[in-house]
Order: structure tokens, then C-alpha cells, then sequence
């Protein structure tokens, strides 16, 4: 076949018909993650107000690739298409190098109609050697054993005994039916880090848009006091820890440790295969805490396509320039920083 056998379409709102046929893509492609599930969607234009495109190709009317991309546009940190916003892995998936090469040729020619300054893709493997790329970034995922004690024993043993700890302080992990409680701890954690937060309601949607794959555990102390918690998704065999908050009291508790201990154990229970802990800038507290559970970094692969601008974004806390705002943002009150962050960090994707 031809290229002119693939037709390249785009997935609007509300098109649920599609949006199923577009997910059954994504859950049967191996080179497919979470966040190229067409419910990502709703989070870029119903939460974040931005525009999506939502590109999936059809040959012989069958989908064979999809691109989900978001326009974010901003005085303060530049205009920009990316696959995706909000997310950590994104880019093309596709059945062959041609259908690829149909959804990034439609993606460019979007990239240049709207004006946006660069085109961004979130690859989990290079596509491009010769492209700009951000070197920041790693991940970090590692096998789920069948059994409960063969993963206690592949902790390593200085924060195997802080599990240990969480246990012996009575520590006790729930699933929670709302964001709320995860919402007030984030909150305030994102806060004493100086940065803001996302809107409550991003997270009560993200529960709500993608149903079992997307829930809440809440670590308590012995009377009921919510101490940590932790956003996460499910995707076909793994789970994926993405979102978390804690109480400045949790690391003396070791509430944190026990909170992803009790996220590993109910996944080893449920027959699931791989712990992705997530994306971590390199040379951050997030990233020695990972390596300290014996996980190993997996670069990740951001590829660009520049338009208006000289040199890859660095719009991340990493960056000098934000430190002053950083330091600024901790002295708000809390009530003040959770009105005003959503508007900041949608800008922030």
C-alpha cells in the first residue's frame, strides 16, 4: 500500500464510538502507554481548557496509529504543541514506519498553522537521533514478583526497614472512594515545595473519566489520621504511581515507604507485572528515593521540532531562573497558592 492508503482523522469530544475504537488500539499496541488512552482528552479540553488533537490513522478503515497531541499556549512559558500535555509519556504509535510518518507529517502541519514555537513528543524510546532533545528526564520501572515476600526482599535493606517501620507504627492503607483526601495532602505538599497545584478537580475527573484504572490510596496512622497518598493508573499488567502528597509528619512515621510497599503488595496480589514509579528529573530528592528502592533510570527520550525558538524549553523548578518564584510561592498562604495555582499551572504541562 501507499501512503495515500492511510487517511489521517481526528478524534473530537464526545465521540465515543471512536474513542473505544481508538482505546482498543492503544490496549492491543505494545509500543502504547496510559496516557495515549483517548480519555486524555477530556483532561486537556474540559479541565485545562486547552486544544486538543487527537490524531488516529485509518487503513482500510481500521486505526493503525494515533498521535494524542494538546496546544498550550502561554505568555509566560511560550506556545507549544505536545504529545502530551499533562503526562509523562506520549509520541506516535503506530503499526509501521509509514503510518508514523503519516501523523507526524499531519502533527508538523498542524505545529506551523497554529504558529506554536516547538513541536514536543514525550518518547519512551529515540525516534529521532537528530533531533533537539531534553536530557532531564529518567523513569523507573522494574518487574512485580508473583510472590508478596520475594518483593519485600528485592527492597533494599535501609528502606526495607523503613517499611518494616510503617508496619510496626501501625499504619494502615485504604482505597479511597474521591480525591479529596489525596487532594488535601498534595496540596500541601506541592506547596512546601514551592510549586503549585493542580485543580482539585482534574483529579476527581481523572477517577472519574477512567473508572477502575484510576485510583486513590490513603495511608492513616493508628486513629485514622491521613498521613500519605497516592494517585495511580492501571495499565494492562502494570500500575503506574503518578500523583502523591503527604503530611509533613510522614517521613518520621515512614508513611511514604509503607504508602508504595502497600501500592506493590495489592498490585503482586492482583497478578500484576511491573511497578512504573514514574518519571523523576535527575539529581532530585524524587530520584535518589527511587534508587534507594533499588530501581534503576531508564532515560526518556523528548524529542523537538523548533519553530521559534533557538534552544529546547527548560520551563521545570531545575531551572535558575524560577527560584525566586519558587521561594515566593512557599510564603503564600495555602488557601491562597490552591486559587491561584490551577491558573499558573495549566500553563505548566
Amino acid at each position: 500500500m501507499s501512503p495515500a492508503d492511510v487517511q489521517i482523522k481526528r478524534l473530537q469530544s464526545g465521540d465515543s464510538a471512536n474513542a473505544k475504537r481508538w482505546d482498543a488500539f492503544v490496549f492491543a499496541s505494545p509500543q502504547a502507554t496510559f496516557f495515549h488512552r483517548a480519555g486524555w482528552l477530556r483532561m486537556v479540553e474540559d479541565v485545562f481548557r486547552h486544544q486538543g488533537f487527537f490524531l488516529y490513522a485509518e487503513r482500510g478503515g481500521e486505526i493503525v496509529g494515533v498521535l494524542p497531541l494538546g496546544q498550550v499556549k502561554s505568555r509566560l512559558f511560550g506556545h507549544s504543541l505536545v504529545a502530551l500535555p499533562f503526562t509523562v509519556y506520549g509520541g506516535v504509535v503506530a503499526d509501521d514506519a509509514e503510518v508514523a510518518a503519516s501523523l507526524e507529517q499531519e502533527a508538523h502541519r498542524i505545529a506551523q498553522s497554529l504558529g506554536v514555537d516547538h513541536l514536543e513528543y514525550r518518547n519512551t524510546s529515540p525516534q529521532h537521533l537528530d533531533w533537539p532533545k531534553q536530557d532531564l528526564y529518567v523513569t523507573f520501572r522494574k518487574e512485580i514478583f508473583p510472590e508478596e515476600e520475594a518483593n519485600m526482599l528485592a527492597i533494599p535493606r535501609k528502606q526495607r526497614a523503613m517499611v518494616r517501620k510503617g508496619l510496626k507504627n501501625g499504619l494502615q492503607s485504604h482505597i479511597d472512594a474521591d480525591a479529596s483526601r489525596f487532594f488535601s495532602l498534595y496540596a500541601d505538599n506541592v506547596h512546601r515545595h514551592g510549586t503549585p497545584a493542580m485543580p482539585k478537580r482534574y483529579f476527581q475527573a481523572l477517577l472519574d473519566e477512567f473508572g477502575a484504572d484510576a485510583e486513590v490510596l490513603t495511608v492513616t496512622d493508628d486513629k485514622g489520621r491521613a498521613l500519605s497518598s497516592v494517585l495511580s493508573f492501571y495499565f494492562r499488567d502494570e500500575v503506574l504511581p503518578y500523583y502523591a502528597g503527604d503530611d509533613e509528619s510522614a517521613r518520621d512515621l515512614a508513611a511514604n515507604d509503607f504508602k508504595y510497599w502497600e501500592l506493590m503488595r495489592r498490585a503482586c496480589a492482583k497478578g500484576l507485572k511491573v511497578f512504573d514509579y514514574g518519571r523523576s528529573k535527575q539529581g532530585t530528592g524524587s530520584y535518589a528515593f527511587k534508587k534507594n528502592w533499588g530501581f534503576e533510570p531508564t532515560p526518556l527520550h523528548y524529542e523537538y521540532q523548533l519553530f521559534k525558538r533557538d534552544s529546547v524549553p527548560q520551563n521545570n523548578p531545575s531551572n535558575a531562573k524560577y527560584q525566586l518564584l519558587i521561594k515566593a510561592w512557599r510564603k503564600l498562604p495555602l488557601g491562597v497558592a490552591n486559587w491561584l495555582g490551577p491558573f499558573i499551572v495549566r500553563n505548566l504541562a
